[in-house]
This record gives structure tokens, C-alpha cells and sequence, in this order.
């Protein structure tokens, strides 16, 4: 099964562009209107927004892509531009694409990062910014509520390089299991009472598909990322909604977005995980309805 696709989803076009380097990378419309450009996060898929695919398509263009390195799109050559302002250049490139020169824009997690970059370099060409449970600086330390996983990173990117082969295989394994669906909802992941199963079965699916020289220099850069001075200088209309369980990018990385932003909106979702979108589909929504129309 094609982890990208999902049984609900609306019907789209798609297509594929050439980033600024060459780089082929997919994406699908769907809808017609105002347009809305969704960002998703490392190691994630479009799945992840399909609930608001469905929901805003009826009134709006909603356009979503796979990253560079990602599932339908290719992986650049030159793995120094797998980085977060390559992803941000790749948005801008998108909507020239499609002869956009303004559009709302939704980031999920590491999406966030991509979208404060697009914001500080492309600000003419936001209508309004929607930041769903990210951050602006290395989450990695204390995420979980542990300060293992930034040496865990670079235990394995020595490792990998050593014996590149016996890695991916162990990744893969590592991944695309039923425990580790499980695991993922017990860490903050997800809600394991809200979201539906077969959503966490497509983005296990979906990661251990995914290419560790691709996962490494992402992660890297994501851990070396800080846009807080980025957010200070930005008068941009900006939502932040922020997951009340999420133990990945905890509330305290959106409150910090929300006090460096002026006049940023917050709301934060009771009980939500790390994929509030996923929990709670109607009420995030109806909060990101609430933000674009107001800013339409």
C-alpha cells in the first residue's frame, strides 16, 4: 500500500516541479479558492493533513508536497542541500509554480522551522501563517522528557556511515512494527484514543521508508535551527496551536513562539498529542478557519 494515499481523501491533481537546484518534488491540489500551502514534518507524509485536506478543499485550493528527500520526491544530489532553508526555497519555488503570489500556510512540527524561514525571506508572500504543534529552536534535548535522543542522533550517525547496509536494515525494523505504532502513541506521538489506528500504521509505514541519509542531515539541521530572531522581527498573522500532551515539541516551544511573535494568536488543545490535527480535526479547523478568514 502506497503510504501517501488515504481511503477519505478528496479527488486531487498532482504533479511535480523542479526546485531551484533541479530537485524534482511532487505535490497535489485539491479545491479550488483562496489558497492554503501545508508543510508536514520530518519523516512525515500528506496523510497527515488529510482531515483538513477534506475539510478545506470545499471552499479553498489546498496544495500539499512532499519534501525534498521524501516519499514521491527526489533526493537532491548534493545532500548538503538537504536543509531547511532548501525546504523554504522549495515553497517559494512551489507556488511560482502555480502562479501564487500570496497564500495562507499551515506547518506541522518540523514545518514550523521551514515556514519561519519562508516567512523571514518571503514575507510578501504570506496571507497569514498557521504553526500546528512546532517549534523555533532544537527540540531534540528533554524531548519525551529524556535528554537521550540528541547522543542517541549521533551514536547512530557514526554507526551508519560504518556499516551503512546493517543500519538501514535495523531502521526499517525498527519502524515498521506494531510495537513501535504503539510506542509512538504512549511517547505523545499520538492520541491512541483519538486518531485512527490506520492513520499511525501509514506514518510507521511511511518513516521506515525513508532513506537514513536523507533522515541524518535533516535532523542535523534541525537540531542546529534557531529562528527566534527571525520571529522577533516578524509582523506576519500568525496562529499557534499547541497540543496539551505533547511530549515531542512540548507547550513551552509554541508559548515561546507565541511571546516572541507580536500579536500572534494561541490556542491550546486539551488533551492534544503531537499530531493535534490528527486528535482533534474539528476543532483545530475550526481554529485555523477562524485565523485565514480573518486575515482572507
Amino acid at each position: 500500500m502506497n503510504p501517501i494515499l488515504n481511503l477519505h481523501e478528496v479527488a486531487k491533481d498532482t504533479g511535480f516541479f523542479a526546485a531551484d537546484d533541479g530537485t524534482q518534488i511532487y505535490f497535489e491540489t485539491h479545491g479550488a479558492g483562496e489558497p492554503i500551502v501545508l508543510v508536514y514534518g520530518i519523516c512525515c507524509l500528506i496523510n497527515h493533513w488529510h482531515h483538513q485536506i477534506a475539510h478545506f478543499a470545499k471552499t479553498y485550493k489546498v496544495i500539499a508536497f512532499d519534501m525534498r528527500g521524501h516519499h514521491l520526491s527526489e533526493t537532491p544530489t548534493d545532500k548538503t542541500k538537504l536543509t531547511i532553508r532548501n525546504i523554504a526555497d522549495d515553497v517559494r519555488a512551489l507556488l511560482d509554480h502555480l502562479k501564487i503570489p500570496q497564500a495562507h500556510l499551515f506547518g506541522h512540527s518540523f514545518g514550523a522551522p521551514i515556514l519561519i524561514t519562508f516567512g523571514g525571506k518571503y514575507p510578501e508572500r504570506v496571507r497569514s501563517l498557521s504553526f500546528i504543534n512546532g517549534f523555533a529552536q532544537n527540540p531534540i534535548k528533554g524531548m519525551f522528557g529524556l535528554d537521550v535522543i540528541e547522543p542517541l542522533y549521533h551514536f547512530i550517525e557514526k554507526q551508519y556511515w560504518l556499516a551503512p547496509k546493517m543500519w538501514d536494515q535495523i531502521w526499517k525494523l525498527a519502524i515498521n512494527n506494531p510495537l513501535a505504532m504503539f510506542l509512538s502513541g504512549v511517547a505523545g506521538g499520538f492520541n491512541l484514543r483519538l486518531t485512527q489506528f490506520e492513520d499511525i500504521e501509514i506514518y510507521t509505514r511511511g518513516v521506515s521508508q525513508m532513506a537514513l541519509p536523507v533522515v541524518l542531515p535533516l535532523f542535523a539541521d534541525m537540531m542546529s535551527f534557531n529562528g527566534t530572531d527571525i520571529l522577533k522581527k516578524m509582523h506576519l498573522p500568525t496562529l499557534i496551536i499547541a497540543g496539551e500532551k505533547d511530549a515531542v515539541t512540548p507547550m513551552h516551544f509554541q508559548e515561546e513562539m507565541h511571546n516572541l511573535i507580536a500579536d500572534s494568536k494561541f490556542v491550546c488543545v486539551p488533551y492534544g498529542s503531537h499530531c493535534t490535527q490528527l486528535d482533534y480535526p474539528d476543532y483545530v479547523n475550526l481554529s485555523l478557519e477562524r485565523h485565514i478568514q480573518t486575515h482572507r
